[in-house]
């Protein structure tokens, strides 16, 4: 017989005693107690590890998931800022953290696909080390162009850079990141090699664009859509296979007969590996609903990300998948880290 409704929460808060109680004295519960605490979770507050630091776009979907995360779990969810190393330091904080589910981590591909490729002596296993919960938001990048360039669709731009390499360059927010990484699949799709400038992020490269010290940028589509609306760059394309929902006027490279240039910054919450089953699912169900509401997809889209929901199975096939890939990238172009 089930317990009396007023009874249920007195249940759940001690089934999270004994659970606490048994960590603290090493000691393991039974499989129907260890069950019954994990389905109380969370019973305290949660932290989401975004190893960026605060004002980016992945830090602002962080803080929109993490937000949304609290309203549904009914417990707050701390966002807790670890840049560094390429965001080395925040996956490996997590990585090392307890798998109880209080302590996740807003991965993306540099964390779990790019860094692998090009660090060798990373802090954490990109599969060994995480539980992939689900993958809640993807934002599309763009090549972008100093206003003066006399270059303004993908032909222009491919037969420029093939017939006068040394004269061009392209600015990416950093060596080994997405847009670095997403900058060379564009020039080894188009059969080129041009001059890789690497800044210490988005902003210091869009001024330098505006600015015409470098002709060509690689930046997300988040970080376009101001200096797009101000007429102070242009777009070539983006390196999605649809076009953003953001900017439906911009064509796609696959459009302009370049399909191998399919690359995106996806943004996924991962826990560490050995995290319950249950609570793992009890995330995964949330962030589903959670991806599901109209307001939290005008929230993503309103910061240029793209609403786009995978679970834990598809999120891990996403890394399986681009691993290997990214590596190759990072053979071919010599993509080393810093």
């Amino acid at each position: 017989m089930n317990a009396p409704r007023s009874q249920a929460p007195q249940r759940r808060w001690c089934c999270a005693v004994l659970a606490g109680l048994a960590a603290c004295l090493g000691v393991a519960l039974p499989a129907q107690a260890q069950a019954q605490a994990q389905s109380a979770y969370p019973t305290r507050p949660v932290t989401l590890v975004v190893p960026y630091p605060p004002g980016g776009s992945a830090d602002t979907v962080g803080r929109l998931v993490g937000q949304r995360l609290s309203e549904e779990l009914g417990q707050p969810v701390l966002i807790d800022n670890r840049p560094g190393a390429g965001t080395a330091v925040g996956a490996a904080f997590v990585a090392k953290a307890s798998p109880d589910g209080y302590t996740l981590l807003l991965g993306s591909g540099s964390t779990l696909t790019m860094n692998p490729a090009i660090r060798p002596n990373l802090p954490y296993d990109a599969l060994g080390s995480f539980e992939p919960v689900a993958i809640v938001a993807r934002i599309p990048l763009i090549l972008l162009a100093n206003k003066n360039v006399p270059i303004g669709n993908v032909k222009e731009f491919a037969s420029a850079v093939r017939a006068a390499p040394d004269k061009y360059s392209y600015a990416s927010f950093g060596t080994g990141t997405s847009s670095h990484f997403t900058g060379e699949i564009i020039l080894q799709a188009v059969g080129a090699k041009i001059m890789h400038v690497p800044y210490r992020g988005s902003a210091p490269a869009m001024t330098d664009l505006i600015g015409g010290q470098v002709p060509f940028s690689v930046d997300t589509v988040t970080a376009a859509i101001p200096q797009l609306k101000g007429g102070k760059v242009k777009a070539i394309a983006v390196t999605t296979r649809q076009r953003s929902s953001q900017l439906p006027q911009v064509p796609t490279f696959a459009e302009a007969g370049y399909p191998e240039v399919d690359a995106d910054t996806w943004i996924m919450v991962v826990a560490p590996k050995g995290t319950p089953a249950p609570v793992r699912e009890r995330l995964e169900k949330t962030l589903a609903k959670i991806v599901a509401t109209p307001q939290a997809q005008a929230a993503l889209q309103a910061q240029g990300a793209e609403p786009a929901f995978a679970g834990a199975a598809a999120s891990l096939a996403q890394i399986e998948r681009e691993l290997p890939l990214m590596r190759a990238v990072a053979r071919r172009a010599n993509i080393q880290a810093d």
